[in-house]
């Protein structure tokens, strides 16, 4: 088989998934649009230290975001990925996995991810996690024609056994090829006019030394049924830059958007010259309803970050710290 048929028969698979999104959807409980808010959750302040179990567990130490959630991180290290026959991109850009953690206040615990798994890892992944409790919300792609195919798992648990959650998770890390964690040495400078990223964007952004990013979450309150998600948990918008040379950048993005913002996103995207990847929710259940779209871009990054900006100011975003 050809790279081009491959590339196809991989299209139709996600547009055959995203007939089946509104089916999948509906499956969820609808009556937490509904719910009064004196029925929701809300999370609870813990200390990495609070997560050394599930940090055992996993096998790789993580990081606690503004007060609430426990965020792990899988790069996918092993893998060496050329978009569009000559872009070869790091992991950082685009090939991470990683779980979050939240505690409640009524005893339970939710997880959510976002994972970067092989063709040929997929099917026995889902079938790992379906085994151990943890559902596969969404399944698609985040870059355009690429080689070898990678598709991005979103998973979702919720229970009183975190630790139970943990292995579900890592039976289904454990059928891929995600290298053992390593020491990450202090970031250096990317080589891109971030200063020009900021000031185009708005917003401060952050380098981890391979890649620049910055992150913008949703304003209102968002709901995973009757959960409030801590605020940039589920619900953000993520712009990374990759150097490539001269001040040029390969740009992997995703805005998140409610309903009545799409158009006005795709609009302003495709006007900057921006290619679109994906349309789709990574959720079943949240409130109010969230779409995403997956997008890509090679040029200058400065003017990159420029054209994002109309698609920043169409959504209802505020720029995050601790990105």
């Amino acid at each position: 088989m050809t790279g081009d048929t491959q590339a196809v028969t991989s299209r139709r698979r996600v547009l055959a998934a995203a007939a089946l999104a509104p089916v999948l959807a509906g499956a969820g409980p609808a009556s937490a649009h509904a719910m009064p808010d004196g029925a929701m959750v809300k999370p609870v302040i813990t200390t990495e230290s609070d997560w050394a179990a599930v940090a055992k567990v996993l096998g790789r130490s993580g990081n606690l975001l503004r007060g609430t959630t426990y965020h792990t991180p899988f790069p996918r290290d092993d893998l060496r990925v050329v978009v569009e026959g000559h872009v070869a991109i790091t992991p950082e850009l685009a090939l991470g996995a990683h779980v979050a953690f939240v505690r409640y206040a009524d005893g339970s615990t939710m997880c959510m991810g976002d994972v970067a798994v092989t063709e040929r890892e997929l099917q026995r992944v889902i079938d790992a996690w379906q085994a151990n409790g943890i559902a596969v919300t969404a399944l698609h792609k985040h870059l355009p024609a690429h080689w070898p195919d990678i598709w991005w798992a979103h998973v979702h648990g919720h229970g009183h056994d975190e630790l139970a959650l943990a292995r579900g998770l890592r039976a289904g890390f454990d059928r891929t090829g995600i290298p053992p964690e390593t020491p990450a040495g202090p970031p250096s400078p990317v080589d891109l006019d971030t200063a020009g990223i900021d000031a185009a964007l708005g917003a401060k952004g952050s380098s981890d030394g391979v890649v620049y990013k910055a992150v913008f979450a949703r304003r209102e309150t968002i709901y995973d049924g009757h959960l409030v998600l801590p605020s940039g948990l589920g619900a953000t918008s993520a712009f990374i830059f990759q150097p490539l040379g001269h001040g040029r950048a390969a740009l992997s993005g995703d805005s998140v958007m409610l309903a009545e913002e799409v158009q006005n996103v795709l609009g302003a995207l495709r006007r900057g010259g921006i290619q679109l990847v994906e349309l789709h929710n990574h959720h079943l259940t949240e409130s109010p309803r969230l779409f995403f779209t997956h997008f890509w871009a090679v040029g200058d990054a400065v003017k990159l970050a420029k054209a994002l900006r109309p698609a920043v100011d169409a959504t209802n975003v505020v720029p995050t710290t601790g990105n």
